[in-house]
């Protein structure tokens, strides 16, 4: 994909990785700590991480097709090195996902305690996938906002005045 409407289709994509990653951030992290969350939630986490998922490396893929069209910048190239490291924090965010819905539904089929213990080991596993649900979640919000803010420098450095042009005047 490289066009839509004209436009290149990167900075069109760009705003859902912008909106879904950190959105599945906070929603997995929510369930993860919330285990009535994730109940209520059901499908819908798992389903949120696949999309936000799939697109980053369509988003990838359009931006180094949009590379290609650009003047070469170190700026660019800043942002495309950059870029190529969100997939791995998108795919952690999917596994912890699927990890969190799988526990959910496990747990409510499950009796309240089966005398081996098995309440005895959900709340370690809550707080293991609890913890790395946490520090996968930043790092990945984190990545989008190193990877956004290396975008903007690259289209926008040189492109406007730091003083006004007089062309709005009243």
């Amino acid at each position: 994909m490289s066009l839509i409407n004209g436009l290149p289709a990167h900075v069109l994509l760009v705003h859902l990785v912008v909106v879904l990653i950190p959105l599945t951030a906070v929603v997995l992290v929510s369930a993860a700590l919330w285990p009535r969350a994730a109940r209520r939630l059901g499908p819908l986490l798992p389903l949120l991480a696949l999309v936000a998922l799939v697109s980053v490396p369509l988003t990838t893929q359009a931006g180094e097709w949009l590379e290609r069209h650009v003047d070469d910048d170190a700026l660019v190239r800043r942002h495309t090195e950059l870029g190529d490291g969100l997939l791995p924090w998108a795919l952690g965010l999917f596994v912890l996902a699927v990890v969190v819905w799988w526990a959910g539904r496990r747990a409510s089929a499950e009796p309240e305690q089966d005398g081996r213990g098995t309440r005895r080991l959900a709340l370690p596993l809550r707080i293991v996938v609890g913890v790395l649900s946490l520090a996968v979640a930043a790092g990945a919000v984190v990545d989008v906002y190193r990877i956004g803010d290396s975008g903007a420098k690259a289209a926008w450095h040189d492109s406007f005045s730091k003083t006004a042009t007089g062309a709005e005047k009243g």
